[in-house]
């Protein structure tokens, strides 16, 4: 079967009658469809620099928030594991009790503890902030 192959003189396209498939010329065949591609592809790490640069801080704040939200669903399968620990649970709740009764002990019950106590607080805030003198 012989393709007989018309040329348009003003376009330089070669088209070939209906039902039969136009020969591939060499190596521009695939340039044509590869070399719009690659270009887009070279340019995709400038896209990114760009968007990021453009999108930084709702980024952050997004990412913030999904991270807030795997922070707290770890947090509750961990305490959930902890739960599942038999006389644990129980263990916790008695030595929070008992840390609790102490520290209200120590620090609350009379006025210079809570003068001592606001000391060391007030400490704590100025190695943290600094003086804001």
């Amino acid at each position: 079967m012989e393709s007989k192959e018309i040329t348009t003189s003003e376009t330089g396209i070669k088209t070939t009658p209906g039902g039969q498939i136009a020969p591939a010329s060499g190596n521009e065949a695939w340039r044509e469809w590869v070399e719009p591609v690659m270009d887009v592809l070279a340019k995709i790490p400038d896209y990114i620099g760009q968007f990021f640069s453009d999108y930084r801080q709702p980024l952050i704040t997004v990412g913030l928030f999904v991270l807030g939200i795997v922070t707290v669903k770890i947090t509750l399968a961990v305490l959930d594991a902890i739960d599942d620990v038999p006389l644990l649970a129980p263990v916790l709740e008695i030595v929070g009790i008992g840390y609790t009764a102490w520290f209200v002990w120590r620090y609350l019950w009379k006025a210079e503890n809570r003068r001592e106590l606001l000391a060391e607080i007030e400490a704590i805030k100025t190695q943290i902030f600094g003086d804001r003198a």
